[in-house]
């Protein structure tokens, strides 16, 4: 899967990654390509960016390290992050149920508001 394919939906996968625990830049990428099952195997000149994108915006923290001599960044999701994640999530589920109306010939027809 292509990182354009994933055009707005990057950052809460990252949030959703950080959500289990602290882990260095590479360690993201593992668990992207991990919990995807091998389909997000993204470059490190996507996900460095946006870890950074997500710093700036206070949805992420992160400090370094040294680990075997090799300096590392750890990065954390903040209070902001999980209330982000929470809407990135809230938004995740509508947005689905309603393209899957179209998309989802066994779908539920919609039901008027």
């Amino acid at each position: 899967m292509k990182a354009q394919a994933l055009h707005g939906h990057l950052d809460a996968l990252l949030l959703a990654v950080l959500e289990q625990g602290e882990l260095h830049g590479y360690a993201v990428i593992e668990a992207l390509r991990a919990r995807s099952a091998g389909q997000l195997d993204l470059p490190t000149g996507t996900i460095y960016p946006a870890l950074r994108r997500l710093e700036r915006a206070g949805h992420v923290a992160s400090s370094w390290s040294t680990v075997n001599g090799r300096e590392r960044r750890t990065y954390r999701l903040t209070d902001s992050g999980r209330a982000s994640l929470a809407g990135e999530r809230a938004g995740w589920r509508e947005f689905s149920a309603t393209v899957g109306r179209f998309l989802d010939p066994a779908g539920p027809p919609a039901t008027p508001a």
